[in-house]
């Protein structure tokens, strides 16, 4: 069977949207899992944004081993020059370069006519194939563009030296059989279309990312630009897991495949979860709970006969494991590291010690150790984020009636080697940590959203915390687990204070027009 190129954009389109923010160790980590996991293309980042993405796109070029690493440019000169002086590390690089080319897009946000923007892309495919071999072009918002110009602007750029051209649909406005129309009448129309790669970006506005995507595939598409779990800008991109297994399920119908390693994807979902502090949903496809979970008496009766009455596809086939082994206090290094490689996770020397401490403290509190209590620690280790701020103790006070507010009393240690201890007040416990931590940071923390849940089974079951809070206007997000609900909601709260005092040293200031296709 023919192959689909994976080309992933979690580290760019995924982390540039709102509450999916990421350092720069979590971005290696994400790396690494898609890496592991044998995506074709891990895109980056927009190194001309800040000196912190430039620094992102160099580090994970020179770590990472096997994908084409990407980074994501305007039609501009310096763009696309430090684009280039990002990815000199890799041994596998591209440039993949853009401009709109829709008559909303010419009109109103780059106020240049048609010729204009041929003559831009033109030129700035010709200048990032001085710098690599594999250069990509996108017409951002391709879908809303007149057909004819469409294939003019695609037939100047491969003529310039664009190896892959793609076609996105920046609002996600198509539905599946347009997409697949507009795709294969390019194939047919476009002098030059079987020399290079036909590649679709899709967003979810509509619902119908993968659908299209989809589409775009049955048109002639063989690279498919999505993102783990779906985010990105707005309503977020076509999940790479879903896009992933039906083409997989689906192999009778598309007659394609993927290199995927789909055992990874549970956990590089899971993975990145963690990491931006926002819940993979019970429901979600492939990787969520309830994906090979059946609670009605009839699927159960069915799935007892036979799992395919059910389920199209096998739970260990996505990395889900069937059973649940129960590890506990007196349980040793050997067994959780066995257990993990079982599970996915392949822990390096210096992981596992932090992993085995905080085994042990949960251990030590629970009779039983679950594979998901386990899952909850590694990718919460993975995952942490750095910054000044740690938490050495926390004693809180909640009160049902009576005259006094809650109360909480932490103490916070500087990675300068100073620490801070305060009490605050509130309308609640997490509001009183939320003025204690304001008390000590010198922080406005305004708590916008949180969301709690268990782990595993029993009313002794880790409870994992995702928050939202807004600091100088910026909304953080923030990922916290212990068998305390309320210590939970502290980490993640200190998560979050942290992403905060990192973020001038990370990302600077975004030029306008960052976020292509």
């Amino acid at each position: 069977m023919a192959t689909i190129k994976i080309f992933d954009t979690s580290l760019r389109d995924g982390e540039q949207s709102p509450g999916f923010s990421m350092t720069l160790g979590q971005k290696l980590r994400v790396a690494r899992a898609l890496a592991e996991m044998r995506v074709d293309i891990i895109e980056a980042g927009f190194p001309a944004a800040s000196p912190g993405d430039f620094e992102a796109v160099q580090a994970v070029a020179s770590e990472i081993q096997g994908p084409t690493i990407a980074a994501l440019c305007r039609t501009v000169p310096r763009d696309i020059e430090r684009s280039a002086a990002a990815l000199e590390p890799a041994a596998s690089k591209r440039i993949h370069t853009f401009i709109a080319t829709s008559p909303i897009h010419r009109k109103e946000k780059l106020q240049m006519t048609r010729a204009q923007v041929i003559q831009r892309a033109v030129e700035g495919v010709t200048l990032a194939r001085s710098f690599v071999e594999d250069v990509e072009f996108s017409a951002e918002d391709g879908i809303r563009t007149e057909r004819d110009y469409l294939a003019e602007v695609l037939t100047a750029v491969i003529e310039a030296g664009a190896t892959t051209v793609n076609i996105p649909d920046t609002v996600g406005y198509a539905t599946p059989q347009e997409i697949r129309d507009l795709f294969a009448w390019l194939r047919d129309t476009v002098p030059g279309m079987e020399r290079v790669t036909m590649s679709t970006h899709c967003h979810d506005d509509l619902g119908l990312a993968v659908a299209n995507s989809l589409g775009a595939v049955e048109g002639g598409a063989r690279q498919l630009e999505c993102t783990l779990n779906g985010i990105g800008e707005r309503a977020g991109n076509a999940a790479l897991e879903e896009v992933v297994m039906a083409l997989r399920t689906r192999a009778d119908h598309y007659g394609l495949e993927t290199n995927i390693d789909t055992r990874k994807l549970h956990n590089a979902s899971h993975l990145l979860a963690a990491v931006t502090g926002n819940f993979v949903p019970r429901n979600k496809a492939v990787v969520g709970e309830n994906a090979f979970a059946h609670e009605s008496g009839i699927h159960q009766h069915g799935v007892l006969a036979s799992r395919e009455t059910y389920e199209i596809m096998k739970p260990e086939d996505v990395g889900v494991l069937k059973s649940q082994l129960v590890l506990g206090k007196h349980s040793g290094k050997a067994a959780v590291i066995d257990r993990a490689r079982d599970m996915g996770f392949e822990l390096e020397a210096h992981e596992v010690e932090d992993v085995m401490v905080r085994f042990k403290e949960l251990a030590d509190r629970k009779k039983r150790v679950f594979d998901s209590d386990l899952e909850a620690i590694i990718t919460g280790k993975q995952a942490g984020t750095t910054g000044p701020w740690s938490l050495q103790w926390l004693s809180v006070v909640s009160r049902v009636s009576g005259e006094e507010d809650p109360t909480a009393s932490l103490t916070l240690a500087h990675e300068n080697g100073q620490t801070a201890t305060q009490t605050g007040e509130g309308d609640g416990p997490v509001d009183a940590i939320v003025k204690a931590l304001e008390a000590i940071t010198g922080m406005e923390i305004t708590v916008s959203n949180l969301a709690m849940r268990s782990i595993s089974m029993g009313e002794d079951a880790q409870g994992e915390s995702s928050m939202r809070a807004i600091i100088d206007g910026i909304e953080y997000s923030g990922h916290g687990l212990s068998t305390d609900i309320v210590a939970a909601c502290a980490e993640a709260l200190l998560e979050i204070v942290n992403r905060a005092s990192r973020q001038s040293d990370r990302r600077g200031t975004r030029e306008p027009e960052s976020n292509a296709a």
